[in-house]
């Protein structure tokens, strides 16, 4: 179906399902009629199953799955509010989603959904489990002739053909490897950096000719491998460089007696071969075998993926990766994560507007400058490893150029040679930069098999012949550092359109040195910056007063927590699109899964800004720096809180090298050993212990008299270990406790009084972090923070939704876990200005929290916050305390979380400029006085 037809047929669908809907008789032929109707699904009845049977501690049905989309539907009727609990079969209050949520754990991991969609016949949330926490997606049925394409995951089961290329190309990349590992085997010195340099480069050149074989490159199929059968294996190191000489050398240049079938080759050109003094070892019968019968006879190069391809290829040969035992590369549906939203479904969009113009000569004319125009965009990806994103991107270009020639040409049959081609897209629009040399000519093949392939698919529309020998076209891909090279000297801004690709990922504490002077000669002064934000700051410079427009693929933690102010406060760039945090997974043998977002940005803002997630778009005003539909804010670490509440610290600090902590399974020992010890060991809490009832024991000898030491000789073996490894530290901030060995290097312990305790770091699966009230013998470590003299008023805000929708916004991750922080996160929160009725009502609410966890004494509070496995008691419990904090607020309970952020960012820029207009005021009275506010908390980025 067109997208036309699929919005006239989503308008039919509309008007019948309008103000209908029964659960339990008219469920099954709405999705029918959906998939059928709207979708374009041939036979609905086979691709959804209705009513499958699930167990929990009764027998339920699923409402609908769709396997091989892994969609979960549950579906209630028209008057159902698809946000509130309603009561379940056993009692228990559960939404929509929570149900499903139920269903799904209790299904087997390979039939889990992925989404889960609640729909009510009138509405639709989609729930993408990628991020089991984050809030739904609607599509109201009156929008659905305008949103159809939002329910496109619903039947996109995969393209087969990119299935089979990418299957293809893993073959590919392992034969390539035990061809690699048998040749590796034949030199001389197989450690010699000059030596693996042309292995690589000899692998290069017999993938190119295995491929130019297959692909009729070499005027006859299977040309390569006829060449040297006739030769024993100890001849074949002779037969390979007659071979890559003669490719090297146009005919005319040719010796006249050259040997008729070395003649025959054709001049390739491009300078892949021109590499004269490359070392090739001896060949033996087994690597002969592979390379004529394994990688020959018994695979076709034709139908490799060039994308794919070039990246396994480099990631096979790569010592780095090939020591890891993994090939990694990125997913062709990874890669157009970032080019889509960049330039590509602008340009479809643009080409289907030109096809609808019904006058022929107009719309020929349009499609012939819509040829040009793609013909003359350039494109950079300054990190462009084996050059995947350049070449699906030129794969994208020409595909649409095919398309463009089909309509123009239509049944015409063009005759005449390739003097007359009609293909204007060109790799030499494609610019890359590549530290590694190996990745550079593999990226420069790729694109080069990427053309003979286009130009196979052109050839079938303009029925003429096209010759793709000798190289007439030039992978513009340049050995270098990015971040030391000028990138005007490999593309001039003024001819640039746009930048794109996906940087290295390394941590500031993972860094070689090289890379740390990169960050220091970029971010002078600044630390635990990602290695990918130089590129965001090169990139960043080089738009500055263009139209070019950038898309970057990078780890998430540029959009958290502190981080997120060390780099964009840097920048002055506008973000126009996003993806947020998503598992960027490698589709190799060996997974490699990095915690990233995409985000596409220029010096200018698009009229329409959208964050994109797998087929589905959303609108948005603005986009800022923490991926929110909010206004341009930086928040800061602030040591203190912006409002007037306890003050939150860090849990104490031991630092002492283990000695004063006893393990739960050598405390009986312990105390059997030295009794007297007994009166001195408190239980230790961490975040870990907190959550999962671990036990854990420190000696607690504050107060304790050196002479009531004395008596206990285990505890004084400790005390003198902890103040060795103090003094023999090569911190100093440490060996300065080196005089008090029998106490924690920091102490925040509360005295006499009750407090909050917060863990620093908890599953992004949690719909709340677990807080809680604990008893001031009960010692904690600086793995959770505390809020002494906590009221129940303040837990229960920092308990409630609002809370965890700020947190989760502003906090850093530890790979996709929060992070929770007491500067960023607790000093910055706006609290609201309740009345005393609304006060005492979140005051009850958060007593409730505290009694519901009470119902169940034997379960730790990571099983009690399992959403799955989450009480209905503590649900409730939880649901009417967001409710008593949103009433505070004064925020309508059917507020998104999106929108929640949105309105604390606006509340948090107001009180902000109020506290520094507050700070300034006093410097200016006192100005020989140090200003105590906290002036410039917020950076607003102008944009």
């Amino acid at each position: 179906m067109t997208d036309t037809e699929k919005r006239a047929a989503a308008k039919k669908f509309a008007e019948i399902w309008k103000d209908q809907g029964y659960e339990k008789g008219q469920s099954q032929p709405f999705w029918i009629s959906l998939l059928r109707d709207v979708m374009g699904v041939k036979n609905p009845e086979q691709f959804i199953i209705f009513e499958d049977q699930v167990v929990l501690d009764h027998t339920s049905f699923i409402d609908g799955i769709i396997p091989e989309t892994h969609v979960l539907i549950e579906q209630k009727g028209i008057n159902k509010d698809l946000r509130k609990a309603i009561k379940q079969s056993d009692g228990t209050m559960l939404s929509p989603f929570q149900q499903a949520k139920r269903y799904s754990a209790d299904l087997p991991y390979s039939k889990r959904p992925r989404w889960i969609v609640t729909c009510n016949f009138k509405a639709f949330l989609i729930y993408d489990m990628e991020k089991p926490n984050g809030e739904p997606e609607e599509i109201l049925l009156e929008n659905l002739p305008a949103e159809t394409y939002r329910l496109e995951f619903l039947v996109d089961t995969g393209d087969s053909h990119i299935k089979k290329e990418m299957e293809i190309s893993i073959q590919a990349g392992e034969l390539v490897g035990q061809l690699y590992d048998e040749l590796l085997k034949q030199y001389i010195n197989p450690d010699d950096p000059d030596s693996l340099k042309s292995l690589n480069m000899l692998c290069v050149r017999l993938v190119f000719c295995l491929y130019a074989e297959d692909a009729d490159i070499f005027g006859k199929h299977g040309k390569f491998h006829s060449y040297l059968k006739d030769y024993d294996p100890k001849d074949v190191r002779r037969a390979l460089i007659d071979l890559f000489k003669v490719l090297d050398t146009q005919p005319a240049d040719r010796d006249p007696y050259l040997e008729p079938t070395l003649a025959s080759f054709p001049y390739v050109n491009g300078g892949l071969f021109s590499e004269a003094n490359i070392e090739i070892p001896n060949f033996n019968e087994a690597i002969v075998n592979l390379l004529l019968q394994n990688a020959s006879e018994d695979f076709d190069w034709s139908a490799i993926s060039p994308t794919i391809f070039g990246a396994v290829f480099e990631s096979t040969l790569n010592p780095d990766t090939r020591r890891s035992g993994g090939m990694h590369y990125t997913s062709i549906e990874n890669i157009h994560k970032v080019i889509d939203p960049l330039f590509l479904d602008q340009l479809k969009d643009e080409f289907a507007a030109i096809k609808a113009v019904q006058i022929e000569k107009n719309r020929n004319r349009q499609l012939e400058e819509f040829q040009t125009k793609l013909s003359q965009l350039t494109f950079l990806d300054p990190a462009c490893g084996s050059g995947n994103f350049l070449t699906e991107s030129y794969l994208a270009l020409r595909k649409l150029e095919n398309e463009v020639l089909k309509v123009l040409l239509g049944d015409q049959i063009r005759i005449g040679t390739d003097a007359h081609t009609p293909i204007k897209v060109s790799i030499n629009q494609f610019y890359g930069i590549e530290i590694n040399d190996f990745a550079v000519s593999v990226g420069k093949t790729a694109l080069w098999i990427a053309e003979s392939q286009m130009m196979k698919k052109t050839e079938d529309i303009i029925h003429m012949h096209l010759d793709f020998l000798p190289l007439k076209t030039y992978a513009n891909i340049v050995e270098g550092n990015a971040l030391r090279l000028d990138w005007e000297t490999v593309v001039p801004e003024s001819s640039l359109d746009y930048i794109m690709g996906n940087p290295p990922f390394v941590g500031f504490t993972f860094m070689e040195s090289e890379q740390k002077e990169d960050m220091q000669t970029i971010f002078p002064g600044t630390k635990n910056l990602d290695y990918v934000s130089c590129w965001y700051k090169l990139a960043n410079d080089y738009i500055k007063d263009t139209q070019i427009e950038c898309a970057l693929v990078s780890t998430n933690s540029i959009t958290q927590g502190e981080t997120a102010t060390a780099l964009w406060s840097k920048l002055d760039c506008k973000i126009n699109f996003a993806y947020r945090t998503f598992k960027w997974e490698s589709e190799a043998k060996i997974k490699a899964a990095v915690h990233c977002v995409i985000i596409g940005f220029a010096d200018f803002d698009r009229p329409d800004k959208y964050f994109y997630d797998n087929g589905i778009s959303v609108k948005a005003a603005n986009i800022n720096a923490y991926l929110i539909d909010a206004p341009n804010l930086l928040v800061k670490s602030r040591n203190k809180p912006l409002c007037d509440v306890s003050k939150m610290v860090y849990g104490n600090k031991p630092a002492d090298g283990g000695f004063l902590i006893i393990e739960d399974s050598d405390y009986e020992k312990f105390i059997k050993d030295e009794p007297q010890s007994v009166n001195y060991i408190r239980p230790l809490l961490g975040a870990v212990e907190y959550l999962h009832n671990k036990k854990r024991w420190c000696l607690w000898l504050r107060n304790v008299e050196p002479g009531e030491l004395k008596k206990m000789p285990k505890v004084m073996e400790r005390v003198r270990n902890c103040q060795k490894m103090r003094a023999d530290s090569i911190a100093a901030g440490i060996r300065k406790f080196a005089d008090t060995p029998t106490l924690f290097a920091q102490i925040t312990q509360p005295d006499n009084v009750p407090y909050i305790i917060v863990p620093r770091v908890s599953s992004e699966k949690r719909r709340y972090i677990p807080m809680g009230f604990l008893d001031p013998n009960i010692i904690v470590s600086d793995a959770v923070q505390i809020i002494p003299n906590a009221s129940l008023y303040e837990f229960g805000v920092i308990s409630s939704n609002v809370h965890m929708a700020w947190m989760r916004a502003i906090a850093g991750r530890l790979k996709s876990d929060y992070r929770y922080s007491k500067d960023v996160v607790y000093n910055n929160f706006v609290w609201p200005e309740p009345t005393d009725k609304q006060k005492a009502m979140i005051e009850k609410t958060a007593q409730a929290i505290l009694d519901a966890r009470a119902l169940c004494p034997n379960s730790s509070l990571a099983d009690l916050y399992d959403e799955a496995l989450m009480p209905p008691e503590l649900r409730k419990a939880h649901q009417l305390n967001d409710r008593a904090v949103m009433d505070a607020y004064g925020f309508d309970k059917k507020l998104t979380e999106s929108a929640c952020v949105a309105a604390l960012m606006r509340l948090y820029q107001q009180k902000i400029s109020t506290v520094d207009g507050q700070a300034a005021g006093k410097t200016a009275k006192r100005p020989r006085a140090k200003a105590i506010g906290a002036t410039g908390e917020v950076e607003q980025m102008t944009r």
